[in-house]
């Protein structure tokens, strides 16, 4: 096989590659943990706003799956693997087991927005190492935190007092 056949093309070297996988396999693994746990809390929620947090759940985990993906594409566009299983996800993530059985809609919530700030913890650290060392993997994070803000902004309004 010739080089072309067996090595992507990157516009990047392996010590870029290395950096990016550095800070974007972290985000790998939380936001699969919130995707994994959010779908828990979207079986689970009780309450008198059971139907929008129930829906809105559903969507977190969407977005927390797409964004998974993009981060995890990225590092492999640039000829690099990940490891994204459940296994290595339980054991790198910083999330917690959610509690177990059916859960008031405040609580359920609550449990997802710290998810979603601990997702923000790794994000925050990818957007800054990545500025110098790959702006188009940087662009990848800013693209995911603006997401999460935005669901945890969504999520956080079933719940604030003002």
């Amino acid at each position: 096989m010739t080089d072309i056949q067996t090595a992507p093309k990157t516009g990047s070297n392996a010590d870029v590659a290395a950096g990016v996988a550095q800070y974007l396999t972290p985000v790998v693994h939380e936001l699969v943990a919130l995707a994994v746990n959010g779908k828990q809390a979207h079986w689970h929620v009780r309450g008198a706003n059971f139907i929008a947090v129930h829906e809105l759940l559903d969507d977190v985990v969407a977005h927390a799956q797409d964004w998974s993906d993009l981060a995890a594409e990225r590092v492999v566009a640039l000829g690099l693997p990940i490891d994204g299983r459940l296994g290595t996800v339980a054991a790198k993530s910083g999330a917690k087991d959610p509690k177990l059985g059916f859960l008031p809609y405040d609580e359920a919530i609550a449990d997802v927005v710290t998810q979603i700030d601990l997702a923000t913890e790794k994000v925050n650290a990818a957007i800054e190492g990545l500025g110098e060392l790959d702006p188009a993997s940087q662009d990848v994070a800013i693209e995911i935190r603006r997401g999460l803000d935005k669901d945890r902004w969504f999520l956080f309004s079933h719940i604030a007092v003002k």
